[in-house]
C-alpha cells in the first residue's frame, strides 16, 4: 500500500478515536464519565472490538453544520466479544454534537442491529443523547423511526441490552424502552421524554431533571430500569454478568457453568426459614441464596413492585429464571405493577 494513503487512514483513525475534540473530551470526563470508545473497551474483552462505519460523516448542510463535521458522527459501533462469545454494541460520543441523533448515526445504528439479527447476537446500546439532531429535522426524526422497526424486529429474537448515561431525552429513551434490560447509573443518567424546562412552560410546574427521570425515579416507581449502578464501571461489570445468564439468541441454550456447590448437600437453615405462624412474614430471597449455584442472584427490577421476585440464577450451572412471591412485601400479594414486572420477566 502507498506509504501516503497508509498514513492518511492511520491519521482518519486518530481523528475518528479523538472524537468531539479535546478539550470536549476533558469537560466530558471532569463529569465523571468515559467515552464511548473507553467505555466500549471496559464493556467488551480486551482487544475484541471491531468497528464497522468508521469515518462515515453527516450530510447536513443547513445552519451552518457542515463546519460541524466528525468522523464517526457521534457514533461508535462494531462487535466485540463478552467472554469470547459474539456481541454487537453502538456507544453514542456525547462529545460529538451533544452525542445527538442524525441521519448517518441512525443509519450506522440499524447497521450494527440488523449484523447482529444476521448472526443471532445481542445488542448492546450505551446510550448518551440528548435526542434528535435538530438540525436535520425530519431526517433525524426518521433515523428514530428506522431504530424503532429494528427494535420490534429483534425483540424475541436476540436479547437487547441498553445502558444509559448521562441525560437522554426524547427519541434517546424510546428505543431502550422497547429493549429487554435497561441499565442507569446513579447521579448522571436520566430517561425523560422531554425536559424540566418544557414541563414547566406546559403545566407550570418546577421539577428537577433526577425527579423527573432520574435513576431512582424508574427503578422504584415507573420499573423502567431494571438494574441501577453506582458508578459505570459497576455497570459495565453487571452488564458482563447479565450477558453470562442469557442465550445468543432465540435458538440457542444459555451457557453451563461448572458448580461449585455439593448437590448433596444439608442446607439446615431451610429447616427454619419458613415460621410456623402462617401470620408471619419471612424473606424468599434468604430461600433463593441458599438453593441457588454459589449463592449467586441476579435480581431484576430489586426496587420495583417488590411483593414479587424475578431474577436469574443457576441450578447445577444451567441458566433458569426465577420468579417468587415476597411474604416481607405486601404479604406477597400480586398487584397491577407486580404482575406488569413477572409477565415481562416471563415473557423474556
Amino acid at each position: 500500500m502507498d506509504s501516503a494513503k497508509l498514513q492518511k487512514l492511520i491519521d482518519s483513525r486518530a481523528k475518528a478515536n479523538a472524537g468531539g475534540g479535546e478539550a470536549a473530551v476533558e469537560k466530558h470526563h471532569a463529569k465523571g464519565s468515559y467515552t464511548a470508545r473507553e467505555r466500549i473497551n471496559m464493556l467488551l474483552d480486551e482487544g475484541s472490538f471491531e468497528e464497522v462505519d468508521m469515518f462515515l460523516t453527516h450530510r447536513c448542510t443547513d445552519f451552518g453544520m457542515e463546519k460541524k463535521v466528525f468522523l464517526g458522527d457521534g457514533v461508535a459501533c462494531g462487535s466485540g466479544t463478552i467472554d469470547g462469545r459474539l456481541v454487537f454494541v453502538f456507544a453514542q460520543d456525547a462529545t460529538v454534537i451533544g452525542g445527538s441523533l442524525s441521519e448517518t448515526m441512525a443509519q450506522k445504528i440499524c447497521h450494527v442491529m440488523d449484523m447482529a439479527m444476521k448472526l443471532g447476537a445481542p445488542i448492546i446500546g450505551l446510550n448518551d443523547s440528548g435526542g434528535a439532531r435538530i438540525q436535520e429535522g425530519a431526517c433525524a426524526l426518521a433515523g428514530y423511526a428506522e431504530i424503532f422497526e429494528r427494535n420490534i424486529l429483534a425483540s424475541g429474537v436476540v436479547p437487547q441490552i441498553s445502558v444509559i448515561f448521562g441525560p437522554c431525552a426524547g427519541g434517546a429513551v424510546y428505543s431502550p424502552a422497547l429493549t429487554d434490560f435497561i441499565m442507569m447509573t446513579e447521579q448522571n443518567s436520566y430517561m425523560f421524554i422531554t425536559g424540566p424546562k418544557v414541563v414547566k412552560s406546559v403545566t407550570g410546574e418546577d421539577v428537577t431533571v433526577e425527579q423527573l427521570g432520574g435513576a431512582k425515579v424508574h427503578a422504584t416507581k415507573s420499573g423502567v430500569t431494571h438494574f441501577v449502578a453506582a458508578t459505570e464501571d459497576e455497570a459495565m461489570a453487571e452488564i458482563r454478568r447479565l450477558i453470562s445468564f442469557i442465550p445468543q439468541n432465540n435458538m440457542e441454550e444459555a451457557p453451563l457453568f461448572e458448580c461449585q456447590d455439593d448437590p448433596a448437600r444439608i442446607e439446615d437453615s431451610l429447616n427454619d426459614i419458613v415460621p410456623d405462624d402462617p401470620n408471619k412474614p419471612y424473606n424468599m430471597k434468604d430461600i433463593i441464596y441458599t438453593i441457588v449455584d454459589n449463592g449467586d442472584f441476579m435480581e431484576v427490577q430489586k426496587d420495583y413492585a417488590k411483593n414479587i421476585i424475578c431474577g436469574f440464577a443457576r441450578f447445577n450451572g444451567r441458566s433458569t429464571g426465577i420468579i417468587a412471591n415476597q411474604p416481607n412485601w405486601l404479604a406477597g400479594v400480586l398487584d397491577c405493577d407486580a404482575s406488569r414486572k413477572a409477565a415481562r420477566f416471563v415473557r423474556f
